[in-house]
């Protein structure tokens, strides 16, 4: 699972390796705090839970240009096909 972090791909996708580590450490917490995974666990821990979601494309950055905060945002069906239009490789 970790090994996903070694493509660039994934780096590239979410525009940088910060966003990336943004991304994972917000849904982290997130997955910490109760959250419920977007994909099986099938013996995982948060944190591959979290790189699998992202690499799966269930989750994205999205930045708030109000300038407040910016957070994971959880996809769903209609939003992430449309991720898949617009990028495709998603």
């Amino acid at each position: 699972m970790i090994e996903a972090l070694k493509s660039e791909e994934i780096v590239n996708r979410m525009g940088g390796r910060f966003k990336l580590c943004t991304l994972i450490q917000r849904r982290l917490v997130q997955l910490m705090d109760g959250a419920r995974p977007l994909v099986d666990r099938n013996g995982r821990s948060d944190l591959e839970l979290a790189i699998e979601e992202i690499v799966q494309g269930k989750i994205a950055y999205e930045f708030d240009a109000s300038g407040d905060i910016d957070l994971p945002k959880l996809l769903g069906p209609t939003e992430a096909q449309r991720v898949k239009e617009l990028a495709p490789g998603v």
